[in-house]
């Protein structure tokens, strides 16, 4: 126990010295994400998912200095199936790119992809198995957001201020 105390806290004297700085802290570069970013208006319910995630994340760009375009690919597969070829539980794999572009000149400043999963049953009457995939997409979106914002946060030192 004391051994693990105190490499944690030789840990944490270390860290400063390699020049890591907290994301949102004074040091940080991600801060100049907040209310900066005009997020390509959705096509569909899971873009407008997507995007009030990410705006909740960023905030809402009050004085837009990037633009991010998304593009959202969601597959629907079945995982389990019945005796009687009934399909009792699937999973939604979702796919984004994006793309993060100043808006002076239109420059690409970062992009990428991430990719995740999430599952529902069928196994309820229709309303309950409709809500589950419902709650499915949100989730999957709410995920994508968070691995967007992640890969943002990483790629703001990089950016032009």
């Amino acid at each position: 126990m004391w051994w693990s105390r105190r490499t944690f806290l030789l840990g944490a004297l270390a860290l400063p010295g390699c020049g890591f700085a907290p994301a949102y802290g004074p040091e940080g570069t991600a801060g100049r994400l907040q209310g900066t970013i005009l997020i390509d208006a959705p096509q569909d319910r899971n873009g407008y998912l997507l995007v009030r995630h990410l705006e909740d994340r960023l905030g809402r760009a009050a004085a837009p200095r990037y633009g991010l375009s998304l593009a959202l690919d969601i597959e629907r597969d079945r995982m389990a199936v019945a005796a009687d070829n009934i399909t009792t539980r699937f999973n939604l794999i979702g796919r984004a790119r994006y793309v993060l572009r100043d808006m002076e000149d239109d420059r690409e400043l970062a992009s990428g992809n991430v990719e995740s999963f999430t599952g529902y049953s069928a196994t309820g009457s229709t309303a309950a198995t409709q809500t589950a995939e419902a709650d499915a997409h949100e989730r999957l979106m709410t995920i994508l957001g968070d691995q967007i914002v992640t890969r943002l946060m990483a790629a703001s030192g990089d950016l032009p201020e």
